[in-house]
């Protein structure tokens, strides 16, 4: 349904002197595909270009370099109509904080008209009744279209965020960080919608966190994204379950899960920056399997079974991290 090929963003970023541009690398050689009724999960720390990655996906953001092939058609090769269109009515977009992302004084009906007056979606009545169809899509009973934004609770507001992104039946659905706000309860209810509308609408679904463990329950694949770079990608059974970048396991470790004991990965040595990203892997000063050979280049793909790729020199599988980590000590207590 749409691919990206090769994409590069980089930003132009003030530094030093008054004439001085350093280049924010926030996208490096990125190339991701979604198929239709297909979830792909996006995890990484903050900083990592998942973000940057969501706005390509969704037109806002032109690469620098590369291609955004949808339907096979390249996106920034489409005239502007066509791409409001076309391309605009096929992609919704689910932001992080609905208390943010909805406007405060538009009524819950406004909310969901909106998109369907920009686009000129049918007679009064036909937005109307859609209006009400997607309310019920959701979740939520009818009486909350009069509200305003601010009474409703944050579950509420999300589901008519997740509302507004279904108006114009999208083909997908982009998903940024669209629990963290949320309470650990009312996360789940979220999270078990978007799997439901999934099976019911056969949505394509990019959803993008932090917690690797969330996007494991909901996403038929995984990428992982590190300093604007694809690390690691598959199925989400295979990236969770038998990763091959130390960046995934160390992801993996960050976040416990319930149906296995993990060992904690630590973390030391310099962030790199992004305007000066280290050469070869950018991982290599944060993971304790580095060694000259990955300062010399990026990694090269190597493929594993079912389209698992990763791009590492030390991958997993050649050694255990007990083998190669030097165990950190027990915090002390100040107490």
């Amino acid at each position: 349904m749409i691919r990206l090929d090769g994409v590069h963003v980089r930003h132009k970023a003030r530094s030093g002197g008054i004439f001085s541009r350093d280049a924010v690398h926030a996208l490096t050689d990125a190339s991701l595909k979604v198929g239709r009724g297909e979830i792909v999960g996006l995890v990484g720390e903050s900083g990592c270009g998942k973000s940057t990655l969501a706005r390509v996906l969704t037109g806002l953001q032109k690469p620098t370099e590369g291609e955004v092939l949808f339907h096979g058609r390249d996106l920034w090769k489409m005239s502007g109509a066509e791409r409001r269109d076309d391309f605009g009515s096929a992609v919704g977009v689910v932001f992080q904080d609905p208390a943010t992302a909805l406007n405060p004084r538009l009524t819950v009906r406004q909310i969901l008209r909106d998109p369907l007056d920009v686009h000129r979606r049918g007679t009064r009545e036909a937005r109307e009744a859609r209006v009400e169809e997607l309310l019920d899509l959701v979740g939520l009973p009818g009486h909350t279209l009069a509200a305003l934004p601010g009474q409703l609770s944050g579950g509420q507001r999300q589901r008519v965020a997740i509302a507004r992104a279904l108006a114009l039946e999208p083909e997908l659905i982009v998903a940024d960080e669209p629990t963290s706000a949320l309470d650990v309860s009312v996360r789940a209810q979220v999270l078990n919608l978007l799997v439901d509308l999934r099976e019911r609408l056969g949505l394509g679904m990019v959803f993008i966190s932090h917690d690797i463990q969330t996007v494991r329950y909901l996403a038929d694949r995984i990428a992982v994204l590190y300093l604007g770079r694809i690390v690691e990608e598959g199925r989400a059974a295979d990236v969770a379950g038998s990763p091959q970048h130390p960046y995934t396991e160390a992801l993996l470790s960050a976040t416990p899960s319930l149906l296995e004991a993990t060992e904690r990965i630590v973390l030391t040595g310099p962030v790199p920056s992004a305007t000066n990203p280290p050469s070869g892997c950018p991982f290599r000063t944060r993971c304790w399997k580095a060694d000259d050979a990955c300062a010399e280049v990026f990694p090269v793909t190597t493929f594993g079974p079912a389209e698992h790729r990763w791009h590492c020199v030390h991958p997993q599988n050649s050694a255990s991290p007990s083998e190669t980590r030097t165990p950190v000590p027990p915090a002390r207590s100040t107490a």
